[in-house]
């Protein structure tokens, strides 16, 4: 919303106005009905918000599953095929998916460690229970496993998330 902006000019007088034409050339003889309908009278009371329906406000609720186990054990890489593919054939690729969908740079796979980071980070924002231990000896172990794994994690934990917007008009 732009700031409204006002000047406040006072008014004119009958004085003032004919000083004004005379000064400007023209005649002081004119009658007085016809200066005082060509002088303009600036309001007194400037205007300092501009009129409107009232105040809105917006609510955004998100609504996000957490806690508890993985959703899906380590061995179930084949319960999702195109995620068990890429995961036995490339992947490398599969974590590039990973980091997109984590919400982090592409270039973070390229990384050491970052795997087992994103890992951790997908444990924590969720309240999966585990430890750092356990991701540690799980990515390095058996890496194209826990890369599965995390994708499918990462797939069923956003379908969960809701938003619910709701607008609120309050009259002023």
């Amino acid at each position: 919303m732009e700031p409204t902006k006002f000047t406040h000019q006072p008014e004119l007088s009958l004085i003032d106005v004919r000083k004004r034409k005379e000064e400007v050339g023209g005649s002081a003889a004119e009658s007085e009905d016809n200066v005082m309908s060509k002088s303009v009278r600036a309001p007194t009371d400037p205007v300092l918000t501009q009129p409107g329906l009232g105040t809105t406000s917006t609510t955004i609720t998100t609504i996000t599953q957490t806690g508890g186990d993985w959703s899906s054990s380590l061995f179930d890489a084949c319960g999702d095929k195109t995620t068990c593919i890429l995961g036995a054939l490339v992947p490398c690729c599969l974590d590039l998916s990973l980091a997109h969908q984590f919400g982090e740079c592409l270039c973070l796979p390229l990384l050491p460690g970052s795997t087992f980071a994103m890992r951790v980070g997908i444990r924590e924002r969720y309240k999966i229970q585990g430890s750092v231990c356990e991701d540690w000896t799980t990515v390095y172990c058996c890496y194209p496993l826990a890369v599965c794994q995390m994708i499918r994690e990462m797939r069923r934990r956003m379908k969960t998330q809701t938003y619910h917007v709701a607008t609120t008009l309050q009259c002023s």
